[in-house]
Parts: C-alpha cells; sequence; structure tokens
C-alpha cells in the first residue's frame, strides 16, 4: 500500500521533468517530507482548459487532495480510506472504474515510507508481553535519484451544500495505484535489512518509468486492454530503501531530516 510519501520538489522542477504546458503560481504547495491522507498533493493530468475553447488535452501541475472522493458519493467522509487503489481491481472496482477509463494523473514524489515490525517486536507481540509492536520505517526512493511517478487517479464531486460559483464547491480528489511488491532484488539495498520490496510490505505504489507517461496521461486512451497494459509493473531493481527515524511515524513531524539515511534499524534485529 502507500500511506505516506515526501514530496519536496519544487514546482519550477516537476514542470520541466514532466512538460508542464499549465500551472498556476498561486497553487504552490510547500515541500512535504510527510504527506499523510487528505493533505494536498502534486498531480500531473491532462485535460482541456475550462473556457478555452479547445478540445485539446492540456498538460497541467494541480493541487489535488489525497483521498479519493467518487463523484456519486453523497458525502466525502469516506475519502480517508480511498488513499490507494489495487491495480488488480482498479478496472472493476466502482470506487475507481470512470477515473481509470479517463482521469488517470501521476502523482510525483521522493519516495513513499513503509514500516517493518523488528523481529524482537514480533515475538513479545506473540508471547503477549506487548500489544503494539513497534515498526522500523524504511523509505523506498528511484535508486538514480529521479522523481518517483507514481500511477494515480482523480476525480471530481459536487458539494451540493455550496452555490455553484463557491470555490469550494468542487473538490477534486486522488489516490494511489498499488501493485504487488517486487520480490526482486533491490537496485540498493541497505547493508542489514531487507534486500526486496516484498520483505517490507506485500504492495507497493505502481511505479510509471518515463517512457509510460504520455500513455497514461492521456484521457484518449479507453480501450481496456490497451489501459490494463499499463499496469504492468516497472522494470525490477529501480529502487532503495534504507531505515530512517522513527520521528516519520508521528505525522506532526516534517522536515528533511526524516529522509536522513540511518546506519542500521533502531528498532531491533528486522530478519
Amino acid at each position: 500500500m502507500c500511506g505516506r510519501f515526501a514530496s519536496s520538489r519544487r514546482p519550477e522542477d516537476l514542470v520541466e521533468a514532466f512538460g508542464i504546458e499549465k500551472w498556476e503560481p498561486e497553487e504552490a504547495l510547500a515541500p512535504d517530507w510527510n504527506v499523510a491522507p487528505t493533505k494536498e498533493v502534486w498531480a500531473v493530468l491532462e485535460r482541456p482548459l475550462k473556457d478555452a475553447g479547445s478540445p485539446r488535452p492540456v498538460r497541467q501541475l494541480r493541487a489535488l487532495k489525497w483521498g479519493l472522493v467518487p463523484s456519486w458519493a453523497k458525502s466525502p467522509e469516506g475519502a480517508a480510506r480511498m488513499i490507494n487503489a489495487r491495480a488488480e481491481t482498479v478496472d472493476e472496482k466502482p470506487s475507481f472504474k470512470r477515473a481509470f477509463q479517463s482521469r488517470r494523473c501521476i502523482l510525483p514524489a521522493d519516495g513513499y515510507y513503509e514500516w517493518v515490525t523488528g523481529s524482537a517486536e514480533r515475538d513479545l507481540e506473540v508471547e503477549g508481553k506487548k500489544k503494539r509492536a513497534r515498526k522500523q520505517p524504511y523509505f523506498v526512493t528511484p535508486a538514480d535519484g529521479s522523481v518517483f511517478a507514481m500511477a494515480g487517479l482523480y476525480e471530481f464531486w459536487r458539494d451540493g451544500t455550496l452555490p455553484p460559483e463557491h470555490p469550494a464547491a468542487w473538490w477534486v480528489t486522488c489516490s494511489v495505484v498499488t501493485t504487488e511488491a517486487e520480490t526482486g532484488p533491490l537496485g540498493v539495498a541497505p547493508a542489514e535489512g531487507p534486500h526486496s520490496l516484498a520483505e517490507i510490505h506485500p504492495r507497493m505504489p505502481l511505479m510509471l518509468t518515463e517512457d509510460r507517461w504520455d500513455a497514461w496521461l492521456d484521457p484518449a486512451r479507453t480501450d481496456p486492454e490497451e489501459l490494463r497494459g499499463l499496469l504492468a509493473p516497472p522494470p525490477g531493481g529501480l529502487m532503495r530503501a534504507y531505515p530512517v527515524a522513527t520521528a516519520v511515524s508521528n505525522v506532526r513531524n516534517n522536515g528533511p531530516e526524516l529522509l536522513a539515511e540511518l546506519d542500521g534499524p533502531e528498532v531491533g534485529t528486522l530478519f
């Protein structure tokens, strides 16, 4: 799954990296090293500009709320539960099916966090001596330092309690597409700890390599078979993972120090 990630790149850098044609500087988001559900995040998407008089899709950088609210939802209360969409069923689930067909986006990030329970902690939990095991966070990021392009979906939801002209009348929300974690070796593995993403967690965000960006973002691509082909996992060995301080486990903590690599796990022996 993807329940937390880091997004600290400047919008100007994202504009260059993704070939953005349109973005609003007043929408600029501050760097966030501990992005949690319901926060606003950067999204790259393609759609015609409102009132532009042209149907041509324009590549845009937009600030969206993380936690998808389906257009047919009666309220946005379930958004925090819609942060992930499983690649295996995204074309079937009512909450994601329409968005997958024509409202796909890329959620750029530095990487994502995942937590592993230490072996000693697991033993205590099994023996009933500890109610809740402490977990060691890992940061997973492209080994070459490039932007981590997560496949995403976005949706529009109309708040019927507000007049159409109200600035909050429309919600634009998003979800991260996830897939089975890679079982092959990491591109760069920690000296002590997991040697594959699957050893950290059975799920991972679906990473889109640059050669898939155009196809994923193109709203004109609606053929089900072609779209399912875009859900194939990326080549193996592109990622690295390393332990970070448990401070990231508290969503109130935020800063570049959260990405600092530790010499070893803080939470005992993991493997």
